[in-house]
């Protein structure tokens, strides 16, 4: 098991940030997948049509997101927590990815790169 951590920067306000990130429809324009989100902590959530899957723990609204996301039958719970600070022209986001199988590290650190931070920086600066 490892653990993921990446710092990305974003040219938009921490409160659209976190809207992109726990408003179902934001979520479908940015990733191009439907989704199923809610901010309430316990709710089950799926993006990108189901390829991610997990239950929603808590939120600091604008501040922080933490979910547990599922890998098949493993007995450590995989803990995502993102977490969002404003700075003068954007967002800093540090991610924290712990308990990820070994043989998914290296897809999954390339999946938060490319295609969940690559396509929400695209969605608020392209």
């Amino acid at each position: 098991m490892g653990t993921i951590k990446q710092e990305h920067f974003i040219k938009a306000p921490a409160e659209d940030i976190y809207n992109a990130l726990v408003n179902p429809f934001a979520i479908e324009l940015w990733s191009g997948y439907p989704a199923r989100m809610s901010e309430e902590a316990g709710s089950e959530f799926e993006i990108w049509d189901g390829d991610i899957a997990g239950r929603n723990l808590n939120f600091e609204k604008n501040r922080m997101i933490r979910q547990e996301w599922y890998f098949g039958e493993q007995e450590e719970s995989s803990v995502v927590t993102i977490r969002l600070y404003e700075e003068k022209k954007g967002t800093r986001i540090k991610l924290e990815h712990t308990h990820v199988p070994d043989s998914e590290m290296e897809e999954m650190e390339n999946g938060w790169k490319r295609y969940y931070f690559g396509a929400l920086k695209h969605y608020f600066e392209e």
